[in-house]
């Protein structure tokens, strides 16, 4: 495990948490502390540019690449007007990078399985094991294991 991926998991620690966000921050992935985290995730490559929001939940297994963005889509409107509910983001998930999951209302969920695209732009939810690319991004195959 490298020391992004350790820094991410130490974030929930009581007495080491809060330093271990701040070194994620320095090295340039915001990943709050109210944000779950499932068994085996992998921060690729260090995570530089890395933001995720702080109502988003992360399962086992999942792979994010440089530059992913999970977060709201309608940052125009004050958060307390916003229907925004949160990111759910399942399984065995690959988030390549550069990709934008954008959420405008209730929770967009990424199956289990499935994959983003480089430089893709979701802005909906998928199903299981699928291959989502494009902006806005659209599902272009499915995954076979």
């Amino acid at each position: 495990m490298d020391i992004y991926t350790r820094l991410t998991y130490l974030r929930n620690n009581q007495l080491l948490g809060r330093l271990a966000y701040l070194l994620l921050k320095l090295l340039g992935a915001e990943i709050p502390r109210s944000v779950g985290i499932g068994p085996g995730f992998e921060l690729a490559h260090g995570g530089f540019g890395v933001v995720v929001h702080s109502k988003t939940s992360i399962g086992a297994r999942v792979k994010l690449y440089p530059g992913v963005t999970l977060g709201r889509a309608d940052i125009y409107r004050p958060a307390s007007e916003s229907q925004f509910e949160g990111i759910v983001i399942e399984d065995d998930v690959i988030l390549s990078p550069g990709c934008k999951v954008l959420c405008k209302e209730g929770v967009l969920r990424v199956g289990r399985g499935s994959v983003i695209g480089a430089n893709a732009v979701l802005l909906q939810s998928t199903g299981d094991y699928e291959i989502w690319a494009g902006n806005p991004a659209q599902c272009v195959g499915h995954r076979h294991d």
